[in-house]
This record gives C-alpha cells, structure tokens and sequence, in this order.
C-alpha cells in the first residue's frame, strides 16, 4: 500500500477540470440527499434537536464515519467546472494528520488562539462576529463592523462585502470587484481601530 501524501491547490485544481462531470441540480437535489439519506440509516444516526452538539461518544464516532465515507463516496462539488473533485480515505487522512492543531487569528492583544476543542473542553470557543459575506450599503458597512468590534464578547470579525463601490455594482472579476475587495479590508481595520480592537482578526 502506498502512503498518501498531503494534496495540494494545485492537486486540487487539476481534479476540478479533470473530475466527473455533474449537473449542479442533480448534485444538489439527487446526489447528496440521497447519499446522506442512506448513511444516516447504516449508521443509525438519530440526531437530538434539543441538544445541539451530540455528547454520545457513539453518535459522535458514527457521525465522523458517515461524513467520512460521504466526502470519499461523493467527493467535493466544484461549481465553476461542474465537476466533482474526488478523494480517497487515504488522502483525506493524510489531510487530517498533516492539518495545524493550533492558530493565531489577530495580533497583539487582541490576539486569540483557535485550536481543536472536544464537547467536555471547558475554555469557551472563540466566538466569531460579523454580518458574514451578507451584502452591507456603503453607508452603513463602516458602523456595522464597527458594531461588532466593540462587543467585548466577541473575538474576531467576519466581514459582509459591499453591495455597491462609489455607486456601482462590484461585478465578479471586474475592477470594481478589486476595488469593493479592497474598501471592505480598510473599512473593517477602521472598525476595529473605532472600537480600541486595533490588531483583532479578521
């Protein structure tokens, strides 16, 4: 057996021009439905809707094989092709050994670690602020960041993106996307230097 070596963007990127070519609505609708469908049935997984994050140490294992064996089976979806990019277990667990225990989001004192927890850990997750990609107006986006910046509970920001740049619409792969991308970096480092978050992670 040969041992798998960690993939690569580039890796990845050869197997979405290369992949299986699948309709969007097929994948969406038929594919992963039906997949997840049969899975939750082999391996008996029967989720609590009043406890959000499963304590069983059974369901949790049954849970990481059934989305194991979905990522192999069905691999990953790419859009821009309509290809799926596939994987095999051994690739992906050379991913998961090879992946960073440990991050710094942010510098200074607003620097924050995010590292693996397990449902028993007792230091608080890092909570995450921001409107997320939605689309924020020119004239708001600056004071909605900066919302979130000086909520002390909140540790680093997920920016929305602006719905317009200097009046126009920030079309894919146009100048004026460049420049949306552009403004919403400055605009939330102002946030944060607003709030006295200067240095907290975005």
């Amino acid at each position: 057996m040969t041992i798998a070596k960690t993939l690569t963007v580039f890796d990845i990127y050869e197997r979405a021009k290369v992949g299986p070519k699948i309709e969007e609505k097929e994948w969406d609708f038929k594919i992963i439905p039906q997949t997840a469908s049969r899975l939750k049935q082999k391996y008996n997984i029967k989720m609590d809707k009043k406890q959000i994050i499963p304590t069983d140490p059974v369901l949790i294992n049954n849970l990481f094989k059934a989305g194991l064996e979905m990522l192999v089976e069905c691999g990953v979806y790419c859009i821009d092709t309509n290809k799926v990019i596939k994987y095999t277990e051994e690739e992906v667990w050379a991913s998961i050994k090879a992946a960073p225990k440990r991050v710094t989001y942010g510098e200074g004192k607003e620097a924050r670690e995010l590292a693996c927890r397990s449902y028993k850990d007792k230091k608080p997750p890092l909570i995450q602020g921001g409107p997320t990609g939605a689309p924020c107006s020119e004239e708001h986006f600056l004071a909605i960041h900066q919302s979130y910046a000086q909520e002390p509970l909140v540790d680093t920001i997920v920016d929305g993106v602006l719905q317009t740049i200097k009046g126009h619409d920030p079309v894919p792969q146009s100048p004026w996307e460049i420049a949306a991308v552009k403004s919403e970096a400055i605009l939330v480092r102002a946030a944060q230097d607003r709030a006295g978050r200067t240095g907290m992670g975005l």
